[in-house]
């Protein structure tokens, strides 16, 4: 089977990883010290995952794989929307010939997702991918895995081991009587020990769930007794709405107490979905600085001008911007904590009796028209977006 897939030409060495220089804030609020769960680190073609290393957002296409041209289409929008890491699913031999010519086409890592049959693994390590993830629960006997290390080491191919409650493996549903995150860790253990007895440490492993007390519960159990990076999330969370809120819940307690390396927002909608709810859990939590950071006030009986349309224009305006540096941008509605609020900012309005006040880096500005308020704003932020980008 080796030999049987062509290796493309890897267009990744004129990709830019700049992002990657951001720093782990070491301190909240609250000036309390922040401290990660110390990992050992790996490399997912050149994005470092682990270590202290920011950490990368990750999406999965939903197209066919099979589909070249759709699939590197979708994966250029999840590039253009910040993803840093792709994941495909390679069903079948068809899935498998074409992630090399999948490969060729695009700049961020990717990703091969494998179940039931591991010479699928073999076939996308000869096509030159940059990380397997196989399911300890259907790829079958052990050899089977010995096999896909072996071949993963000699490439030097990260592996991710992915466990998932919806298919564990038959004796521990047995043993423990239905999924339960003893469960999970324990299947995840056995393959991890496979891969430290054949001296390949390049893995990350996950623990998800669809019920966020589950995956949060498994990897705390998990946490202490490997040194490997964890990647988060919430297995088949849901539509936008539902889905996101469940994984804030799941993968935004296990970042606030340090465990978690890389995520990954499982939605059903647009991957780019994916992306954008993923930046906005690492924002809320101040572990990534890059993209717009929109605050807006609640609405209330104190304020005097249609708050909640000039904030939805202002949002659906700019959620296309994509800037590597961070930029907070307030839309605040009434004198109580408006003014504060958008001084605080780096960019904001505060709303008055039918105008607003244009505030930027803390000082007054201008007023403005209340009808004027969206349009100005979302010109201010483009300036201001494309100022930063060129220093």
């Amino acid at each position: 089977m080796r030999g049987a897939v062509d290796l493309q030409p890897d267009p990744r060495e004129a990709v830019d990883f700049s992002p990657f220089t951001e720093t782990v804030p070491l301190r909240i609020a609250s000036g309390r010290t922040y401290t990660r769960r110390p990992t050992r680190q790996i490399r997912v073609g050149k994005v470092p995952v682990g270590g202290g290393a920011p950490i990368p957002v990750q999406s999965m296409t939903k197209t066919d794989t099979r589909d070249v041209q759709a699939t590197v289409d979708q994966i250029w929008a999840l590039e253009a929307a910040g993803c840093e890491i792709v994941r495909v699913a390679v069903p079948d031999a068809d899935a498998a010939a074409a992630v090399p010519r999948i490969r060729s086409q695009i700049r961020i890592p990717l990703i091969v997702d494998i179940h039931f049959d591991y010479r699928l693994a073999l076939l996308c390590l000869e096509g030159g991918v940059d990380c397997l993830r196989i399911n300890p629960g259907n790829i079958g006997p052990t050899w089977r895995v010995r096999e896909v290390t072996k071949v993963a080491a000699e490439r030097k191919v990260p592996i991710r081991i992915g466990v998932n409650a919806g298919s564990l493996e038959k004796h521990l549903l047995q043993r423990f009587g239905e999924s339960t995150p003893e469960a999970m860790v324990e299947s995840a253990l056995f393959h991890i020990r496979i891969l430290e007895e054949l001296n390949y440490p390049e893995m990350k492993i996950s623990l998800k769930s669809s019920d966020p007390r589950m995956m949060i519960e498994a990897y705390r159990l998990l946490a202490d007794q490997v040194p490997y990076p964890f990647h988060l999330g919430v297995t088949e969370a849901g539509t936008a709405f539902s889905g996101a809120i469940k994984s804030a819940v799941g993968i935004g307690t296990l970042l606030a107490e340090g465990i978690g390396d890389t995520i990954r927002v499982s939605l059903t909608e647009d991957p780019t979905e994916e992306v954008r709810a993923g930046f906005e859990i690492l924002k809320a939590l101040g572990l990534r600085k890059r993209g717009l950071n929109i605050i807006a006030c609640p609405s209330c009986g104190r304020v005097e001008i249609d708050l909640m349309g000039v904030t939805k224009e202002v949002e659906r305006r700019l959620e296309a911007l994509n800037i590597n540096r961070s930029l907070t941008v307030a839309v605040m509605g009434c004198a109580v904590n408006g003014p504060g609020e958008a001084r605080g900012a780096d960019i904001g309005i505060a709303g008055g009796n039918g105008v607003g006040i244009l505030i930027k880096r803390g000082q007054i500005v201008r007023k403005v028209k209340e009808s004027e308020l969206a349009d100005v704003l979302v010109e201010e932020v483009k300036a201001l977006a494309a100022k930063e980008e060129e220093t």
